[in-house]
């Protein structure tokens, strides 16, 4: 299976990132039902595996917080456009959350994470659109700001590679408790 730790986000806030988005060509959209924010990428794991990363998942605990995404960016390698993304805030609710899982998912046996948490929503994937028009799309959505949703679950997702995308499904949703 391969897997990743996510939150889902509301369905009107996945309507406002939809609306904004086209209008670039050589970009991917990602669709609006596949919009999330990565905690944790875990990747292929055999099904023992999943079963230990469940139980792990499962004894963490948090409280609810409120997420708010804010602005546009994009991610490069090798100076070129890989992605285009809307910002999280970083707060304390979501930095608490995302060590906690981090930490359980070491405790079950995953290597640490290499890459700094960076919290996003990613939009679009680029493969070679222009620059020009990547940086024109984030200018002219910079200003995209959602009102704070309240963060009351994370969800264990497995991801089935597509032709045209990735299917995202919900295996297991983790409460959080006051």
């Amino acid at each position: 299976m391969r897997l990743f730790v996510a939150l889902d986000l509301p369905q009107e806030v996945k309507i406002r990132l939809s609306a904004m988005c086209g209008g670039i060509p050589g970009v991917r959209w990602v669709k609006p039902e596949n919009y999330h924010l990565t905690l944790r990428f875990i990747g292929e794991v055999p099904g023992y595996m999943a079963e230990e990363l469940d139980i792990a998942l499962a004894s963490i605990r948090a409280k609810p917080f409120e997420l708010s995404l804010s602005g546009l960016g994009t991610f490069e390698k090798s100076g070129r456009v890989q992605s285009l993304h809307v910002a999280a805030e970083r707060t304390p609710g979501l930095a608490h959350l995302q060590a906690k899982i981090e930490t359980a998912m070491q405790r079950a046996g995953l290597p640490p994470e290499r890459k700094k948490f960076a919290p996003h929503v990613t939009l679009a994937r680029s493969d070679g659109s222009s620059l020009n028009k990547l940086a024109g799309f984030v200018q002219a959505h910079n200003l995209f700001r959602s009102e704070p949703v309240m963060v009351e679950h994370f969800v264990l997702f497995s991801s089935r590679l597509g032709k045209e995308q990735a299917v995202y499904t919900p295996e297991v949703e983790y409460a959080l408790a006051a």
